[in-house]
């Protein structure tokens, strides 16, 4: 098993937590991981991505030239990024900041959700919308299962950010279950 996925978007915008947190939902599954964040000097507003790799071996790499997925948040991060997808991929774009019509790509599998809408209607804060994201995207890639994703969490969330772990938990499983509607027909 190997599993290489870019997350980007604005700086603000929780990309790196949640690719930090995909890592050690895979390290408690076991599973060789990398993490490498790449952002600019402004703390907010700039672009802000990370890549993950999860394999079931030594990982020679933390560097890909064609992941397997990517969850954009931004369309800045959608064009740079959706040409690199390998072919048959995951694309998991927030359709609150980017247009569906910018995704170009007609050979991967594409997910568009308003995820800030999803995350302000369902757990009454906007910034859950990367919980959102990465609900869905661990829904369809299963590159590991919620349950880990929960445990992860609860590696975060600590002390004074207690208080986010059930809204956390909230948003992962709403992404989730947009991905599971939709499949369904339901959504």
């Amino acid at each position: 098993m190997y599993y290489d996925v870019i997350f980007s978007g604005f700086g603000g915008q929780g990309v790196l937590l949640i690719g930090d947190i995909l890592a050690q939902a895979a390290m408690l599954e076991n599973r060789h991981v990398t993490w490498m964040p790449s952002y600019g000097v402004e703390i907010r507003g700039g672009a802000a991505s990370c890549t993950v790799v999860i394999s079931s071996q030594k990982i020679g790499s933390p560097i890909t030239e064609e992941p397997c997925g990517l969850l954009a948040m931004s369309k800045p991060a959608l064009l740079k990024f959706q040409h690199k997808v390998k072919k048959g991929g995951l694309l998991v774009v927030n359709t609150s900041f980017v247009e569906p019509e910018m995704i170009t790509r007609e050979d991967v599998i594409k997910i568009c959700l308003p995820a800030s809408e999803i995350s302000y209607r369902e757990t009454g804060d906007y910034k859950m919308a990367n919980a959102v994201l990465l609900g869905a995207f661990v829904s369809l890639s299963r590159v590991v299962t919620l349950q880990g994703m929960e445990e992860a969490l609860g590696v975060f969330f600590k002390e004074e950010k207690q208080k986010l772990l059930p809204l956390m938990i909230k948003a992962l499983q709403y992404g989730s279950e947009f991905v599971c509607a939709g499949m369904n027909g339901d959504g």
